[in-house]
């Protein structure tokens, strides 16, 4: 397949429609709606036909929707966080549902009262808090005082002043000993903690400020003291009260871990709001007219029936226009999405295309022609039986076990492919976990390994560079091909079939040269580089006015030469990650191998299951990593453009489950 073909979907209809109709595209999230007021596109028909069409002010009906949505958000966290730990906290299972059931399947009253129930705990719950808080501060201060057995304003009179507070334990003794020296004082230490020292004095009032002035001196910290009874009075009641607030706040988790089972609703009422919101802000895209709405978007081609059923399940013929028309020239360099549409198998592998850049609309999509090699390129950089044979069970039974979310999908049956490959390759080389296959079984004799890591380095690392040679090839194959098919015949010949002669030739050559040792093969492949390079030098002297110039940068060009080498040597990492791969599985199997029979099966089974772990996420990392970049950079580089902008369809959140449209009818 390649980049889908689209048409520009246009709906007329009496406003009151208006959410049957969105309800309708949302669920089937295969339409992109336009925005009709933007300049840039063939969108006049507004002005002249709608001038007076009324703007959609979206943004008071999108603040309640938010609001709604914060109130989930607070009222699931609140569960979570502060009900009884024995209470089962189950969320929302995800699972295939259609819009319309979505939609339908909760009471908005008996959700209503559940969020404010919910809320109204969570406020008590804050209010207790709060008192708590206060009250563990005035604790940890009382805790610091509880040993000064007096009410400070006792002492304090016309003719005596009683003071309080902290000092550094550093200037203490130094306080301490010139205060010796003032009559009419007496100091008490309260407390010690490393850093200060705890103290009350008392002194008459004549000698007052003397004091102050010395315990300013030493950097005194006066503090007040707020109570009427004692210290340790004042403690226990605090005590009593944070005791209090305990019990109350145990209770209230009691009455909160009865509520968890609303987190379900209330998921389920959180992803209705993000689907009504999606339709909120896209309303401002369309005309609002008196009594009807126009809206257009781009629908893919193939999904022109599906959308047409679906709209007249909801409304009649007569309630609904509904035409489709092809872009036009400037909607198509300017406005149409890209949407990529492969088989199955080729499919998750468009995720590579996407993470470096989507096809333009009338570009070739690249996906098909990389997949083959991608698949190869990774087995033979993963290139283990059992690292493969994980990849296969663990990638089936998520998809079994589990109702995925899209992305998540797509990027498991992306490994469960890959899986394939790898246990080829894991076969060619004889792997399984780095230990070597059995040459015999039965009595059969067996052909592993068909390639040996120790002993055909030199073949695998030709096999890499052959592979890299094929793939440039098919590179150059595919710009030639993208040339003749905008009937631009001369770059066809300069940018694909003559550097394709260039390549093919110097292989001949070689070929002749250093296996068949036949000079007929290196006339003929020398022959051909000669003719391929003319080509290149002579295509930009045709097509440039002036014929130096473009004789120069013929010969510019064909010094590009030297990156096709820098390229096929990239390929030599296919052979080096597979050998390493294997290699440090090999190395930890003899690490416990070394370790004596208790440890063995012990120790060592725990061990060998982390070390084989560990080299499995690194294989499979290297070899997603870099066999992405020979794609990116060796392959995409030979044709590839990209800059396209994606498909991006009115569509729910599918935040907690997923929407199949085709569920309305099961």
């Amino acid at each position: 397949m390649a980049v889908t073909k689209m048409e520009k979907v246009t709906l007329i209809s009496d406003k009151r429609n208006q959410e049957t109709i969105l309800q309708a595209v949302q669920g089937i999230q295969n339409v992109e709606i336009r925005d009709l007021f933007q300049e840039t596109v063939n969108n006049q028909w507004v002005e002249t036909y709608f001038p007076d069409a009324a703007t959609f002010d979206k943004e008071v009906k999108l603040s309640a929707l938010e609001n709604r949505l914060l109130k989930i958000r607070d009222a699931i966290q609140f569960i979570e966080h502060h009900g009884e730990h024995q209470q089962k906290k189950l969320h929302l299972k995800r699972k295939e549902v259609s819009l319309k059931e979505l939609e339908e399947n909760f009471s908005e009253e008996g959700f209503s009262r559940k969020i404010q129930e919910t809320l109204d705990l969570k406020k008590q719950w804050e209010d207790l808090s709060v008192k708590r808080e206060r009250l563990e501060e005035e604790e940890e201060w009382l805790t610091n005082w509880q040993n000064l057995d007096a009410v400070p304003r006792n002492f304090s009179s016309k003719k005596t002043a009683f003071s309080m507070g902290t000092i550094g334990t550093t200037n203490f003794e130094g306080f301490k000993e010139e205060l010796q020296q003032i009559d009419d004082v007496y100091m008490e230490e309260i407390n010690y903690t490393p850093k200060a020292v705890y103290l009350a004095y008392v002194t008459l009032g004549t000698t007052a400020p003397q004091v102050d002035e010395l315990a300013s001196r030493y950097g005194f910290a006066k503090e007040k003291y707020p109570y009427e009874k004692a210290p340790k009075e004042v403690l226990r009641e605090v005590k009593e009260k944070l005791d209090t607030i305990s019990a109350q706040q145990k209770k209230l988790s009691s009455a909160v871990g009865q509520c968890s089972g609303y987190i379900q609703e209330f998921e389920w009422v959180e992803e209705v709001t993000l689907a009504v919101a999606e339709r909120e802000k896209i309303k401002e895209r369309f005309v609002h007219a008196d009594y009807l709405i126009v809206l257009q978007g781009w629908v893919d081609t193939e999904e022109k029936a599906e959308l047409t059923k679906v709209l007249q399940e909801s409304l009649s013929e007569e309630e609904v226009y509904l035409s489709f028309e092809a872009p036009t020239t400037d909607e198509i360099q300017q406005e149409v999405p890209t949407k990529l549409k492969n088989h199955p198998i080729v499919a998750p592998f468009e995720l590579l295309t996407e993470m470096y850049s989507l096809p333009k609309y009338e570009e070739v999509d690249p996906t098909p022609w990389m997949t083959p090699f991608y698949l190869v390129f990774f087995g033979m950089m993963v290139a283990d039986v059992g690292y493969g044979l994980l990849m296969l069970i663990g990638t089936i039974l998520a998809q079994k076990l589990f109702v995925l979310p899209r992305g998540m999908k797509r990027f498991v049956q992306f490994f469960e492919i890959l899986s394939v490959p790898s246990m080829i390759w894991g076969l060619i080389y004889s792997s399984f976990f780095g230990q070597a296959l059995p040459k015999e079984i039965f009595g059969i004799n067996l052909p592993f390994p068909i390639l040996s890591t120790t002993d055909d380095v030199n073949t695998i690392l030709i096999l890499s560079v052959v592979f890299g040679l094929i793939q440039i090839l098919v590179g150059l194959f595919v710009s030639a091909k993208e040339h003749l098919k905008h009937k631009e015949y001369l770059n066809a010949v300069s940018e694909g079939f003559a550097w394709q002669g260039i390549l093919i030739g110097i292989v001949i050559a070689l070929i002749g040269a250093m296996l068949l040792k036949n000079t007929a093969f290196v006339y003929i492949g020398a022959g051909l580089a000669i003719i391929a390079a003319i080509c290149i030098i002579a295509v930009p002297i045709i097509q440039s006015p002036s014929k130096v110039k473009g004789a120069a940068k013929g010969a510019y060009n064909l010094y590009g030469l030297t990156g096709y080498i820098g390229d096929l040597v990239s390929y030599t990492r296919l052979m080096a990650l597979g050998i390493s791969g294997g290699s440090i599985g090999a190395a930890f199997n003899m690490l416990v191998a070394f370790m004596p029979p208790a440890a063995r099966f012990s120790v060592g089974i725990l061990l060998i299951i982390a070390l084989h772990a560990l080299n499995m996420f690194l294989t499979l990392l290297s070899a997603y990593v870099h066999g992405a970049r020979l794609q990116y950079v060796e392959f995409f580089g030979k044709f590839y453009t990209g800059g396209g902008r994606a498909f991006n369809p009115l569509k729910t959140a599918e935040k907690y489950v997923n929407i199949n449209h085709k569920k309305n009818n099961k």
